[in-house]
């Protein structure tokens, strides 16, 4: 059978495509924008907020959720002319896409409903089983299981360099490392982020694994004495991220940190570690490149900077 795709989650896109879904999507996010072979596809949804400074994003987005307000529009109308069979949405943090109640009151009043695949990952395990949920909703349940199993054995040589670096060495001492996931108030990395860090070989004493992220003093971020820091905030392209580490670096905590650390790496926060999709593989190959001094791990095109 035939099926109607609608992605609503930059992942979900991602992982459509990869498992062989792509020419049955019919619609996306305004987010989805990878692969770039699906940027023909019309846009259901538009954010509310616009990005001007990470502490006025942040402003915008708290006033929104405080009053119960969904921070994006969904174009009603247009999804249910499109008459989707799948809907592929998420349900884990209402201020990365649109929230969930959303999608679901709409489909409701469809006729025949659609189906709503929710995806709710909060570590790299439950990401690839997300491979597995997407694949079998639309039909494509062998391509997933072939393209899991490689992202797996992927994950896997990650884990194993860090294991022989340990071995190697009997006073291997962990990097620690500082990510930030936002920049002004800080939010470092949740979920996912700090368990691939432990996979390459690394610590984040910030936030350990599966914690959704949340806000932290200077002070504490200052107190973990981190060897590394990455800068990477959710949304945001490289250009973006290049004028958020200029204003950090306006302030002398920031400076002093910068100063003490080995390296300074810049990321694009928009691609990279901050979607709960298949890439998040390329982002644990490139840790271990970073923490391992490991070239050949670095993927190719991979959108970052070194600044230190």
């Amino acid at each position: 059978m035939h099926q109607r795709i609608i992605s609503l989650l930059p992942s979900a896109a991602e992982i459509i495509c990869l498992v062989g879904g792509q020419p049955e999507m019919v619609a996306r996010s305004h987010e989805d924008d990878f692969p770039s072979t699906i940027q023909h596809l019309p846009i259901l949804t538009e954010a509310k907020t616009k990005f001007t400074t990470s502490a006025d994003v942040d402003r915008q987005v708290s006033e929104a959720l405080s009053q119960g307000n969904s921070l994006y529009n969904l174009d009603v109308d247009q999804l249910k002319a499109l008459q989707p069979s799948v809907i592929v949405t998420q349900d884990l943090c209402n201020v990365c896409s649109i929230d969930l109640v959303s999608v679901q009151r709409v489909a409701s009043k469809m006729d025949p409903q659609p189906e709503i695949v929710t995806l709710n990952p909060t570590s790299v395990a439950e990401v690839m089983e997300s491979i597995t949920i997407v694949g079998t909703a639309i039909g494509h349940a062998e391509e997933a299981a072939k393209v899991r199993t490689e992202l797996e054995g992927r994950i896997q040589n990650c884990k194993d360099v860090a294991a022989k670096a340990k071995k190697d060495n009997p006073v291997y001492k962990p990097k620690k490392v500082m990510f930030f996931e936002w920049t002004d108030p800080i939010y470092p990395a949740g979920h996912w982020t700090p368990e691939m860090i432990e996979m390459a070989g690394g610590v984040h004493p910030i936030n350990p694994p599966g914690i959704p992220s949340k806000r932290v003093s200077v002070e504490s971020v200052v107190a973990t004495d981190p060897d590394v820091l990455i800068i990477c905030p959710c949304g945001l392209d490289m250009q973006a991220t290049r004028k958020e580490y200029d204003m950090l670096m306006e302030k002398e905590w920031f400076r002093d940190l910068a100063n003490k650390a080995t390296t300074v790496a810049l990321v694009d926060g928009n691609q990279m570690f901050n979607r709960s999709g298949p890439r998040l593989v390329e982002c644990t190959e490139w840790l271990v490149m970073l923490l391992h001094d490991r070239p050949d791990f670095e993927p190719v095109g991979f959108p970052w900077e070194r600044v230190k």
